[in-house]
């Protein structure tokens, strides 16, 4: 999701910075950072922290995009903060940022029944029937960040949380 938002940008070059790909751009009219930890998900958090506290922000001005198990393929879901609800990504940013004040947009990966093998599962490729719905709901969740700096939350929450449900 964040090529796609890199792409949206018209970001030609990043820079390998604190375990992550740092770009900065401008989205929604905003002057933003675009950041890709290289870390494994679970361990988000060690590479987003630092690169928010050497820029000043605070956590609420972090926007979280991630891809969720718990909601099925094509379903986004946005909050404005929480907890991380299971989600090891979220719950690492939490845990390295003291703090579950920041937005968060989670992206549905999961087709049918959860499966045993949660690792597995997300590390795999899609199955090719699935790339045109994993397609789309990147667009929507670039759709939301750009909702939500624009207009907030609230707006980006009531236009597409439950996006691509039936």
């Amino acid at each position: 999701m964040i090529d796609a938002l890199a792409a949206r940008c018209r970001v030609e070059r990043g820079r390998v910075e604190s375990d992550a790909w740092v770009a900065e751009a401008e989205l929604a009219g905003q002057a933003v950072w675009l950041v890709k930890p290289l870390t494994f998900m679970n361990r988000c958090g060690a590479a987003v922290a630092p690169l928010l506290a050497r820029s000043g922000g605070s956590a609420s001005e972090l926007l979280a995009i991630v891809d969720d198990v718990a909601l099925e393929l094509g379903t986004l879901r946005i909050r404005e903060r929480g907890s991380h609800g299971g989600h090891n990504g979220l719950r690492s940013l939490i845990d390295s940022l003291g703090s579950e004040e920041f937005p968060r947009i989670r992206a549905g990966i999961r087709k049918g029944e959860p499966p045993d093998d949660l690792a597995s599962y997300v590390l795999a490729d899609f199955p090719a029937e699935d790339v045109l719905v994993v397609q789309e709901v990147v667009g929507w969740a670039a759709d939301a960040a750009e909702c939500l700096l624009n207009e907030g939350a609230a707006a980006a929450m009531n236009r597409y949380n439950g996006h691509g449900q039936a």
